[in-house]
């Protein structure tokens, strides 16, 4: 059971730089009077805004610190639950959250929504939601049971029966469902990888004793092929060698015939200038017997002497004019032989080039190809370390099944549990369980206010309404009045079911307005009955503007205004 102790307040709405104090344990009825605007509700948007973060009325978190301090806004509430004390702060300017726990504050191990959600879970077990269907009536700004949707109706639900715990467990399961459909994706991929692995690794032996050995046989035909081919390329060579060595042997002995050309050239030359002069020379003494040029006779003796003299030399040199002919005749023949020969030497060289070119290509392909025969060799020897790896493939893919075949066996236990854990599994059998009992007490205390109707709800929480005067009635058929009835019933009704499970049990409850909406005069009367009589181990604190009931509570506390600050009256 939570003890609710005592709530304080400072630089909280309209309350100054000092102090409000209410206790909530002292008196069993306690009765909240003043006038509009004085803070009497103040203590609703204390204690929720300490408990769960945020005020009880629609109000902006910025607009809860007083307007004119604008700083320093804190709020701290104590309560007990068994013998263990426990303390919340919450502050704003500066920003303050603090959990105490026997005088000790707890470690801020968190950020301020995780430290609430541990708050709700393990210290409070529940929400700001069921709080307010058990603690905290209200006429304005609060939502009654009946117009809840039906998932916060569960929740409410939940919390009182104490069940929240098998939501919480099916999200847990829904989570490892998550993960163990993600693991099996990634098993599944993996499988696939390691299946084309095994298979790629298969055909690689294959092809590797199989193949390889086909491959190493034809790249050692090609290379006897290539070494013929190469052989015979070096026989005709050293043919064109000896080919080209006899042509330079025979070149060698006509060498030197351009330089004897060129010599009986200028020799012919010399004799053909001289055999002109000496024609011109017997043309001169034959037609003239006188100087052409002095006038004076030319002695016939020395003419005739200079004429047989000419025609002696031209004899002479016309003799050796001919065998100089036949030499240069002679030269010229050794000098086209000299030239043929050349040719042919150059073309016997360049065939030479050529096959030594293919002999290099011949002996590069060889190396190619035994290089190739090699890796092949090495491969195959390697073929041990090849099967090997096929084997680990396997055994990992093997590995893999079997951690696949567990996984969707750890699914499918996950799965029966989800099921059994969703609202239509086991809860819904503890709620149905316990539905008798909640629409016995929901009744029970209608016809404590004097309303005779049949409320019952059902498993999904929707109303069935059974009136002598109305039939098919809904909650939405009734007046303000009788649905505050109704509200007054469910809350009393929560709060029973609370205390006999002791889930959410707390002794306190407050009620904003109630009198002043929607009760009539004899609603009041039993609704007073009730809080005194019936509800048992609470502090009830009523909030109200009607004057004249103040002796039917316990304790009497008045909020006024005083300098534009709420304080409670002394």
């Amino acid at each position: 059971m939570i003890l609710f102790e005592k709530i304080r307040w400072k630089n909280f709405l309209s309350t100054g730089n000092h102090y409000s104090e209410v206790k909530f344990n002292e008196h069993a009825t306690t009765l909240i009077i003043g006038a509009n605007g004085a803070g009497k509700s103040t203590v609703l948007d204390a204690l929720t805004f300490s408990l769960f973060g945020k005020p009880f009325r629609k109000i902006n978190k910025g607009q809860l610190i007083n307007s004119s301090n604008e700083k320093d806004c804190k709020v701290e509430v104590e309560f007990s639950i068994g013998d263990i004390e426990w303390k919340v702060v919450r502050g704003i300017k500066p920003n303050k959250f603090e959990i105490w726990k026997d005088g000790n504050c707890l470690d801020q191990f968190s950020n301020a929504n995780d430290q609430q959600k541990w708050l709700e879970q393990n210290v409070l077990k529940m929400n700001y939601k069921s709080f307010t269907q058990i603690v905290i009536l209200g006429s304005t700004n609060f939502v009654p049971f009946m117009q809840l949707t039906a998932t916060h109706r569960r929740e409410v639900i939940e919390d009182l029966l104490d069940i929240k715990i098998f939501s919480s467990m099916n999200n847990i399961i829904r989570d490892k469902i998550k993960l163990v459909r993600d693991e099996i994706r990634t098993l599944d991929l993996k499988k696939e990888s390691l299946n084309d692995k095994v298979q790629m690794q298969t055909n690689w032996i294959k092809e590797l004793e199989s193949e390889s050995k086909g491959r190493i046989d034809e790249s050692r035909e090609k290379i006897n092929t290539l070494l013929e081919e190469s052989d015979n390329y070096v026989k005709i060579n050293e043919q064109l060698e000896n080919d080209v060595y006899d042509l330079t042997k025979e070149q060698e002995k006509v060498t030197g015939a351009t330089e004897k050309l060129r010599t009986l050239g200028g020799l012919k030359g010399k004799i053909s200038q001289r055999v002109t002069t000496i024609t011109k020379e017997h043309k001169f003494f034959t037609e003239n017997t006188v100087c052409p040029t002095c006038t004076q006779s030319i002695q016939e003796e020395f003419r005739i002497n200079k004429i047989n003299d000419a025609q002696t030399k031209a004899k002479e040199l016309q003799s050796g004019y001919k065998e100089l002919e036949e030499a240069i005749k002679k030269e010229e023949e050794r000098e086209h032989h000299f030239t043929n020969l050349s040719k042919e030497i150059t073309t016997l060289t360049h065939g030479i080039s050529k096959n030594n070119t293919r002999i290099s290509g011949c002996q590069r392909q060889i190396r190619d190809l035994e290089s190739e025969i090699q890796t092949l060799t090495e491969q195959l020897a390697n073929r041990n370390t090849e099967h090997e790896k096929l084997e680990s493939f396997q055994n990992k893919l093997a590995e893999t099944y079997e951690a696949l075949a567990s996984e969707k066996e750890t699914i499918q236990y996950h799965n029966f549990n989800y099921g059994l854990l969703k609202d239509g599994g086991v809860k819904s059998k503890i709620i149905k369980k316990y539905l008798p009992l909640i629409n016995q007490q929901v009744n029970r205390y209608l016809q404590m206010m004097d309303f005779y109707i049949n409320f019952t709800l059902d498993e999904e929480f929707n109303e069935t309404v059974q009136s002598p005067i109305h039939d098919n009635f809904s909650y939405s058929s009734f007046s303000e009045g009788e649905k505050m009835r109704i509200d007054l019933a469910l809350l009393f009704t929560w709060r029973e079911v609370a205390r006999f499970k002791n889930s959410v049990n707390t002794n306190l409850l407050i009620m904003d307005e109630v009198f002043d909406s929607s009760l009539d005069g004899f609603g009041t009367e039993e609704f007073l009955k009730i809080i005194r009589f019936v509800i048992k181990d609470a502090n009830v604190f009523v909030i109200s503007h009607k004057t004249g009931m103040d002796d039917r509570f316990d304790s009497v506390l008045k909020f006024e205004k005083v300098k534009g600050f709420s304080r409670l009256a002394l």
